[in-house]
Order: structure tokens, then sequence, then C-alpha cells
């Protein structure tokens, strides 16, 4: 009976979420990181499941190619708008372990693992010290900060499992270097149902509601500030650019003409949480009015800039005090009159 190796069912999974986000439009990064896994991933079962020795010495090389593609599809969903041809210099690590391969060997293996750790840590760190994703949309929630951080500890244990590879086989243990291989297949596995299951991957990087306002909140707001945040208001309430669910920092920088850190920081200081949150503020300020109107919860939701119910049900609560269902069984003045707070947005 023909049995699938592992691989290779990774593979068709991978080369499946390639062209889904090929297919989706404006994820061209990813669909290129995923399809460089699947090649690796289908190269490793016809090497180790087919018996086709001559891909062999390919695979380390190859390999090298994955972090530089992670790092360039985290930069490309996230960071900035990738331009192919001005990315080279990542070149360097995939030519280095060819350098290896062909002059020194013995290296590869530490070599391949570095460029793994290094990738790894690099898009950790960037996460952390990150404040401002200009390409993450607004109301997306935590799911791509999340995906990108578990991408990065995958490229740092698929560091460390080379490791211990090498030691197996150093030892004389090739038996532990193919339960190695399994478990390492298994976190690939895992990466793959992160990566189905967040298509806001190129996505906000943090929820409004289940992280505190960052630092610069914690200034005393200037009055550029203040004039910046009804510059933001008036726009707001001109355009309704707060309905939209791809709504990013960079979109309303650009509409105001305003550097994309100048910005966050001023509505961070003058309103003392984050930009998410005060364009949250508005969407559900719209929901409210709909629901008052007569629109159902999911039509209030979907129609007010939310893509899950677990965020509008989240932010709901924060701005008004009330969850939608108990807030749709009672008229606006009683919930006001009950303690909610809710902003003075585009709703009568």
């Amino acid at each position: 009976m023909f049995m699938l190796p592992i691989p290779a069912f990774i593979a068709l999974c991978l080369i499946f979420l390639a062209l889904r986000a090929a297919l989706a439009g404006g994820r061209g990064g990813l669909a290129v990181f995923l399809m460089a896994c699947a090649l690796q991933s289908l190269g490793i079962a016809l090497a180790a499941g087919f018996g086709i020795a001559g891909l062999r010495p390919i695979l380390p090389v190859s390999a090298a190619m994955i972090p530089p593609l992670a790092w360039l599809a985290f930069s490309a969903g996230l960071l900035r708008r990738v331009s192919w041809p001005q990315e080279w210099p990542h070149l360097a690590a995939p030519v280095f372990c060819l350098f290896c391969r062909l002059f020194a060997p013995e290296t590869l293996d530490l070599a391949v693992a570095l460029v793994f750790a290094g990738y790894g840590v690099a898009i950790l760190r960037h996460l952390r010290r990150a404040t401002d994703l200009p390409l993450a949309r607004i109301g997306a929630g935590a799911q791509p900060r999340l995906l990108w951080q578990i991408i990065g500890g995958l490229l740092i244990a698929s560091a460390l499992s080379d490791v211990l590879i090498s030691a197996a086989y150093i030892r004389g243990h090739d038996g532990w270097a193919g339960g190695i291989i399994s478990l390492v297949a298994a976190l690939i596995l895992l990466c793959i149902g992160i990566l189905s299951s967040a298509p806001d991957a190129s996505g906000v990087a943090q929820d409004a509601a289940d992280v505190p306002p960052p630092a610069a909140a914690d200034a005393a707001p200037t009055e550029e500030d203040r004039d910046m945040l009804a510059q933001l208001d008036a726009l707001l309430r001109k355009d309704r650019l707060y309905l939209d669910a791809g709504l990013t920092l960079q979109r309303l920088a650009r509409r105001m003409r305003l550097p994309e850190k100048r910005l966050s920081a001023a509505v961070n200081r003058a309103t003392g949480g984050n930009l998410s949150r005060h364009i949250n503020r508005w969407r559900i300020d719209h929901a409210c009015g709909l629901i008052a109107a007569g629109e159902t919860i999911t039509e209030a939701m979907l129609a007010s800039g939310f893509n899950t119910k677990s965020n509008f049900n989240r932010e709901f609560r924060r701005v008004t005090g009330f969850s939608p269902a108990d807030w749709a069984r009672q008229d606006a003045p009683r919930a006001l009159a009950a303690g909610a707070d809710l902003p003075k947005g585009p709703c009568p």
C-alpha cells in the first residue's frame, strides 16, 4: 500500500496555502515564502522518502533561502513595500552556504543553523521593539504578531534541530536523526495551521483590547498633538475611513501628509490609548447607531469595519460597558445613563 511521506503531505499543504495567498492578492511575499517551504519539504520527501540521494547535497543550500524569504514576507506584510530587485543582499546567506558546501562541507550544518537562528532572532527582536507597523490593518487583532512570533521561533527551533541532527550522526545514532526530522515536520505542520487560520498575516501588530497603551501615551499631550487628533477626527468624520476593515496607519498618515510615527505618537499622547483603540471607538459608535436603527448585531459589526466577532465584542464592551446583545435590549439613553461613555462620532 502506497504511503505518502509526512514531508510530501506538508509540501502539498504548503502549495495549497501558497496558491491561496497568491490568488488573494497583496500577499506576494507570503506566497513566495510558502512556496519555498513547499519545495524544500518536497525535496526532503524525495530524498528521504523515495531515496533520491542526488538531492541530499542540494537541500542544505536550498534551506538557507527560507529564512531570508521569511524576513521579506514579514517586511512586505507589516513593515514596508518590498522591491525584490533591491533585496539582493539577502542572497548572501544561501551563497555563503553554497561556498561552505563546495569548499568547507564540514561547516555547512553550522552555517545553515546560524542563518535560521539569525533571521529568527531578527524577526522576534523587531516585533519586540516595533511600536508602529505601517502596513498593519488597524482592526485586525493580535493574530499577525502571534503568527510571526511563532514563525521566528520555528526558525530558531529549526536551527537547534540541525545541531541535534548533526550530533546524532556524529555519535552514530542515525535513528535519532529520523525522529528529529519527524519532530521538525510536526512543527512545520503547526506553522501551517497558524498560517491557514491567519488571513490577517499582514494585519495589525496587537489587539487594542488585549494590550496596554504604549509607553508614549504616558507623556503629556502637547497642543500640536491635540490639533493633530482634531484633524484626524475631522478626516474620519468626513470620509468615514474607519468603516474600511483594511485601514492602516500608513494610509491615514498619507491622507494627513504626516510621518507615520508622528501621527501614532500624537494619538497615543492625546488619547491616553493608541490608534487602534481610537479607530475602534468610531467603529463601535457607528455600530451602536446601526443597532439602534434596527440592524442585527452581525450586520452592524460587518458594516462598521470589524472582521471578527471576538474583536467586535471585546471592543464593544470596552467602549460602552455592555455586550452588544445587552446594549441592543435597551435604548442608547439608558445605556449612557448606566455609565457607557460613547465617543462623539458620526452617530446622532
